[in-house]
């Protein structure tokens, strides 16, 4: 999934309009942490991810189902970097199926559609 600078500050704009922006800012978290090289690294990181989106009543918590979560939190204290590929592929999945239609039908993409048409760029959306 590629996201252009200006594409996914409107999109964050769209989903924090409603109340979800927790999904992109889960989704981006998981691609930072898919990177990582140390293993120290790894494990701050998947803690934090955890903390933050996870764990029951956590401040940015996502909506995943009971088996995922609970598949999560059963290895989080030995986390791999694919730990939370399935709920990262959950939510990619709700914002593709639900959040990015009713983008495409909002204020803030009818603004960066105007944007960007005035400046004649076409690679802007930020899902591919």
């Amino acid at each position: 999934m590629h996201f252009s600078p200006d594409g996914l500050a409107a999109f964050r704009k769209f989903l924090k309009s409603e109340f979800s922006e927790e999904n992109v800012e889960f989704w981006l978290a998981c691609e930072d942490f898919k990177k990582t090289k140390s293993s120290t690294k790894i494990a701050a990181k998947a803690q934090k991810i955890y903390a933050d989106f996870i764990e029951a009543d956590a401040p940015k918590e996502i909506n995943i189902d009971f088996h995922t979560r609970n598949h999560i939190s059963q290895n989080i204290s030995e986390p791999t970097l694919s730990c939370f590929d399935d709920a990262q592929r959950l939510i990619y999945s709700l914002m593709a199926k639900d959040c990015f239609p009713r983008f495409l039908r909002s204020k803030e993409y009818k603004e960066l559609a105007e944007k960007q048409e005035n400046r004649n760029e076409r690679r802007w959306l930020p899902f591919l």
